[in-house]
């Protein structure tokens, strides 16, 4: 009888940590809404963010994500983002947008228990938001390098104007203050006679007005261009391949988009990124208030050379000149 007992005790203390250890694991669980400001379609930046998510939920089938595209009239973001804040399921809100910040400052305000993750954004100080920000003075730079030596080579579009193009959507403070200076420095470190033409479509999906843009700026002397636009930058792509012109890309691998016209993309490993970010939530491991600056050195920004688009339109001159600079750039 008291060997049955005893039996029966074992078996209700295993029972017991065993559901203790679902809890556990349940706890571990996440739900996330990822808030899209603007759209994704063209957009490396949000496409990564959302890949990066849904792979974390393939692999976590316990977690929740919700995937929400806010749109591209900004003054409706801070209403959206209340109003999914407000249903009190989500355990973290994602962003990426150098404007997410004071978005979720304000909405803290009135859920003061609610997490905000922010890539490409830097901020300190806020108990509730953690933010990672991409140094893109640095991709800035190496793509602005290319940009040079193509613009001064005998490359069947290049001409002998030395201009190039930036054609952004809107302007924010990371754009005019990191990545246009980095854009024109870079190319000025192999030319320092080379011109920026820098215009603005002024809105993030109008792609006739950066067609438009893109065809007056190759008629001033532009050769080689980039973009930071979103689904506008299809309007200078389409020009740039009717026209004859090259375009070298942030954050995503474009060759396929362009063949023979996109001759270099950086790369922004933001799906990584995210992947990582929402392991370490899962199990409490985010400290808020705090911002990382990730960059070249991190391995979180880079060059794709590893593609045809690159090395089959790219001469072997131009390849080992770029190839070493970006190689010192790590290095620094």
């Amino acid at each position: 009888m008291k060997k049955a007992i005893f039996i029966l005790l074992i078996a209700a203390i295993l029972l017991t940590t065993g559901c203790i250890r679902k809890n556990q694991a349940e706890k571990s669980d996440i739900s996330v809404l990822v808030f899209i400001t603007g759209v994704i379609a063209g957009s490396p930046t949000y496409e990564l963010m959302a890949e990066g998510a849904l792979e974390y939920a393939k692999l976590n089938p316990m977690a929740n994500i919700k995937i929400y595209e806010a749109g591209v009239n900004q003054a409706l973001w801070e209403q959206q983002l209340t109003e999914m804040v407000s249903e009190g399921i989500y355990d973290i809100v994602m962003g990426s947008n150098p404007a997410m910040p004071q978005l979720c400052v304000n909405v803290a305000r009135l859920f003061p228990d609610q997490k905000f993750i922010i890539l490409d954004a830097h901020h300190e100080g806020h108990p509730q938001i953690r933010t990672y920000f991409y140094n893109q003075y640095e991709q800035s730079l190496i793509l602005g390098y290319l940009a040079g030596l193509i613009t001064t080579s005998n490359m069947p579009y290049a001409n002998n104007r030395k201009r190039i193009g930036f054609i952004a959507a809107q302007e924010y403070p990371l754009l005019t203050g990191h990545m246009v200076p980095g854009f024109i420095e870079g190319a000025r470190m192999v030319d320092p006679q080379i011109e920026l033409d820098y215009r603005l479509v002024g809105s993030w999906n109008d792609a006739n007005k950066a067609s438009d843009l893109a065809s007056a700026m190759m008629s001033s002397g532009v050769d080689v261009f980039t973009s930071i636009a979103g689904g506008a930058a299809q309007g200078l792509i389409k020009t740039a391949v009717e026209r004859g012109a090259y375009i070298v890309w942030y954050n995503a691998n474009a060759y396929n988009l362009a063949p023979g016209f996109i001759v270099g993309c950086g790369i922004m490993e933001q799906k990584k990124l995210v992947i990582e970010i929402l392991n370490d939530a899962a199990m409490n491991k985010i400290q808020y208030g705090l911002s990382d600056i990730l960059g070249l050195k991190d391995g979180y920004l880079g060059f794709i050379f590893d593609d045809p688009g690159y090395y089959d339109n790219i001469p072997l001159e131009i390849r080992e000149k770029f190839e070493a600079f970006v190689k010192d750039r790590m290095s620094i």
